[in-house]
């Protein structure tokens, strides 16, 4: 194998793969790259066992070949190297030579044969879908995954694949994050849940851009192609529970704010709440919402927000990150927060728009 590329050229694709790669691996050659050098170029590939990826990288390749090398160290060095270097690698025996400049390096290799080959299992359906709405769609959802729950259904993303349009659903059991997109998908509906690293690679790769990519859905895996870029994870295999029933029926009982102010006010507040249970409440007057905040050294915050609503007197207190994590996922200056009572879930959207629902759980004080 050898081939040449500039510096630029291959640290672009596997610094974005190097994202896979676990520091201590059960598998040696896990914490490797495979790097298949072809006549189009390279193939670079990382993966964990539950995440792939595979980048495409443009290279001068004068003898064809595969080997994997180790892959946090083939990022340093490029990292370290001159912008504009041109690097020439060859394979000789079982070590890889790299040639930048005036800098000479030689790396230890595993066989090709030993890298885990990926899933090649038939899929069961493939969709268009623009990145960049995909893209939207993951961000206003996955912060609201559970993190190491015994549930481990929590523990990602429920993506239902719908007559029209793709629905995403997070959960941690204390909240729950619910968006829609339209999509051109056709057929029955496809729910499946994209693991907590699945989703975090997906987040990391997509970009926001008004291109389409294919979502390939396997039996047991999901597949993101975009260009010059595959992403391919594991599924959780477990039945998500039923978040329909969760999100809060329609009522016209809402408070309209403006969102910035309230997110501002919940931020300043959060400052003196209890640093274990993260408590603020929020006291109801005609016109108005007062967020209070209390701790244990009996320090309080309190601050006033404009509010169009018709409550009755009443208090309601939240975890005061699920609140601002609600605010900051919904697009627009103004929000509705829709409550019924003190014990009750609110559901947070825009006034505009329910694409993107956030329910919030109370806290008692």
């Amino acid at each position: 194998m050898k081939f040449s590329i500039p510096r630029e050229a291959l640290l672009a694709p596997i610094a974005q793969v190097v994202n896979v790669v676990e520091r201590r691996q059960t598998l040696p050659v896990l914490a490797n790259f495979l790097i298949e050098a072809n006549d189009d170029g390279l193939r670079i590939t990382g993966t964990d066992m539950e995440v792939e990826l595979v980048a495409l990288a443009n290279a001068e390749v004068a003898q064809t070949g595969s080997i994997t090398v180790p892959a946090r160290k083939l990022v340093d060095i490029c990292k370290a190297l001159p912008e504009g270097v041109q690097m020439n690698i060859q394979l000789n025996d079982d070590k890889l030579a790299i040639h930048a400049g005036r800098s000479r390096f030689t790396l230890a290799t595993l066989p090709a044969g030993e890298f885990p080959s990926s899933d090649q299992a038939e899929s069961l359906a493939s969709y268009q879908i623009s990145q960049g709405k995909l893209s939207w769609l993951v961000d206003k959802t996955s912060f609201a995954m559970a993190h190491q729950d015994v549930r481990h259904y929590l523990n990602g993303l429920l993506l239902e694949f719908r007559e029209g349009g793709l629905r995403a659903v997070a959960t941690d059991g204390h909240r729950l994050a619910l968006g829609e997109m339209e999509a051109d998908i056709r057929g029955e509906v496809r729910s499946l849940i994209v693991p907590r690293k699945g989703v975090l690679e997906m987040n990391r790769i997509l970009e926001d851009v008004d291109e389409p990519l294919s979502v390939i859905i396997g039996q047991g895996f999901l597949r993101i192609d975009r260009e010059r870029m595959v992403m391919t994870t594991k599924l959780i295999d477990g039945r998500f529970p039923d978040y329909e029933a969760v999100i809060p029926m329609a009522t016209d009982q809402a408070l309209i704010l403006d969102r910035a102010e309230m997110s501002q006010a919940l931020q300043r507040a959060a400052i003196l709440s209890n640093e274990k249970y993260r408590g603020v409440r929020l006291d109801l007057e005609p016109g108005t919402v007062r967020v209070v905040a209390h701790n244990p050294q009996q320090e309080e915050a309190v601050e006033e927000v404009e509010s169009d609503h018709t409550f009755d007197s009443f208090k309601v207190g939240f975890n005061v990150n699920y609140l601002l994590d609600a605010l900051n996922a919904i697009d627009g200056e103004k929000v509705r927060i829709a409550l019924r009572d003190a014990n009750s879930s609110c559901l947070v959207t825009a006034v505009d728009s329910d694409s993107v629902r956030q329910v919030v759980m109370p806290l008692k004080l």
